[in-house]
């Protein structure tokens, strides 16, 4: 069985840079890396054979149709006849895009063009895949068909696929997830396993002055706390125990307050200090 690892991190963490390593399109400067055992350098032949890429950058021949460009681009694989026919029809569906296969990518919307993208990685049912961003401007009913479709793949034929996203949704169905920050690995775990490491309970406040609060609060019970989307997030290990001191201290300063346990979106910003946008 293959394995799903999703990847996170803020603009600038490295991950275009991994990616674009991985498919053979940049050389590393210093280390190795190996994708299905191959060297990415020495055997950059062989490793394109096992990939199967989707990049953020526009792939598509404009002035060709849908099923044109995947025609072309499963020649290249050495894929012809029928079974490039089928291939093509089973991915056209699965994407939702069946009634638009003779139109020319040019007269498709960005989202449509993002699926026909996504459909080029599939089609030559690659040991790896590698996605970047892949359901970006997919509505969400073909985005639960696109990772129905890719869970399968794992399960019956040990496909690995490497994503690069910006949902927590998609990365919560990953069976790893790693964070990058500043071009290093800072955390990697199943989503279970790394939410449960941060152990404490998540508060976000809500307040006229974030700013003034966040200071008294510091100083008061000696904790951590930063200005997240408009609001104060703080962790503590009883959140229950901690919030009525909280409000006694500061009466009339707050709004509201919320808790709960943490999520994959407080791991990344324990990690990094930023919002995952």
């Amino acid at each position: 069985m293959g394995t799903s690892f999703a990847l996170l991190g803020p603009n600038g963490s490295g991950k275009t840079t991994l990616f674009r390593i991985a498919s053979t399109l940049l050389r590393p400067t210093s280390g190795t890396v190996r994708v299905c055992g191959e060297d990415v350098q020495a055997s950059a032949n062989r490793v394109r054979r096992n990939l199967g890429v989707m990049f953020q950058s526009p792939a598509l021949d404009s002035r060709l149709t849908v099923k044109e460009n995947l025609h072309h681009h499963g020649r290249l694989y050495g894929i012809s006849g029928h079974n490039l026919s089928t291939r093509i029809a089973e991915l056209l569906h699965l994407i939702h895009v069946d009634d638009r296969a003779n139109a020319l990518v040019g007269t498709l919307s960005g989202g449509l063009q993002r699926r026909v993208e996504l459909a080029k990685a599939l089609l030559p049912a690659p040991t790896v895949l590698l996605l970047d961003e892949p359901c970006t401007g997919i509505d969400p009913s073909a985005r639960r068909d696109v990772w129905k479709h890719l869970q399968m793949l794992r399960r019956t034929k040990g496909t690995t696929i490497v994503v690069n996203t910006h949902l927590m949704e998609e990365a919560s169905e990953c069976d790893v997830v790693g964070i990058l920050h500043k071009g290093r690995l800072v955390a990697c775990g199943s989503p279970a396993l790394l939410t449960a490491n941060l152990g404490d309970d998540i508060i976000f406040v809500s307040s006229q002055n974030l700013e003034v609060l966040a200071s008294r609060i510091k100083a008061r019970f000696d904790t951590h706390v930063d200005i997240v989307e408009n609001r104060l997030r703080l962790q503590q290990p009883r959140a229950h125990e901690f919030i009525p001191g909280l409000v006694e201290a500061f009466p009339g300063e707050i709004d509201a307050i919320t808790f709960g346990k943490p999520t994959l979106e407080d791991v990344f910003m324990h990690h990094t200090g930023q919002a995952l946008h």
